[in-house]
């Protein structure tokens, strides 16, 4: 009998893990000796938290990164044909939400391989429900175009989505997060409404919802800070 592939969830960051990772999933985690990961270390270094004598040296570990050709997805599943569970394991997060797996996930079904997704942090969906904006007609676009004209291009087009009431939700990479602040705000009209989630479930975090206009006045500091995006005008 083939074994499950569960999907891991991992913290957003920091080390307190218990105030985001239920328990039981803890220990589902802590049951596994095969694993698909983006990261090595990072992946290494997770099960280290949870437990400090994890066998890392015992486990065996499958790297699912922009290097990784389709191909080889059938010789990660081996495991779970032989009887084992699995784990695919994200960076952060939930697993195949804005993170890569979702092709291995599709093949485990073809191979009538049961796929049992845990409980854990999604910043998307957080941020979804803290915005006060639409949660039944929503869409994530991802990370916007770096170059600043395509970049003001691509705020209007969803701009102009987001005065239908679909709630329009996108991420930037720490490092260049304040720029896109002041780039939405040089961009987008004046009362359309900006909901900034950043550092979701650390101690940093703060979430708020404002118009254009009232985010100019008192603009955040986002300086290397995991920052998700939305926009509503409704």
């Amino acid at each position: 009998m083939a074994g499950s592939l569960y999907l891991i969830p991992v913290t957003l960051g920091g080390n307190n893990f218990r105030e985001v990772i239920p328990d039981y999933v803890v220990n589902i985690t802590l049951s596994l000796r095969h694993f698909i990961a983006e990261d090595l270390r990072s992946a290494r270094r997770y099960l280290k938290l949870l437990n400090r004598d994890f066998p890392i040296d015992d486990t065996n570990f499958y790297i699912l990164d922009e290097n990784t050709k389709g191909k080889e997805f059938s010789y990660f599943l081996e495991p779970l044909l032989k009887g084992h569970d699995m784990g695919l394991m994200s960076e952060a997060g939930i697993p195949c939400i804005a993170d890569p797996g979702a092709d291995v996930v599709r093949l485990a079904h073809k191979m009538s391989i049961k796929v049992v997704p845990l409980s854990g942090p999604s910043s998307i969906l957080l941020a979804l429900a803290a915005s006060g904006f639409n949660g039944q007609r929503f869409v994530f676009h991802g990370y916007l175009p770096v170059k600043e004209e395509s970049l003001r291009m691509k705020l209007k087009e969803i701009e102009k989505r987001a005065g239908k009431g679909e709630t329009q939700i996108f991420m930037e990479t720490p490092y260049r997060a304040q720029r896109m602040f002041e780039i939405i705000t040089t961009t987008c009209n004046s009362d359309t409404l900006l909901c900034i989630a950043a550092d979701i479930t650390l101690p940093g975090e703060r979430i708020k919802t404002d118009s254009i206009s009232e985010w100019k006045k008192n603009p955040p500091e986002l300086k290397n800070k995991l920052t998700i995006f939305l926009l509503n005008r409704s």
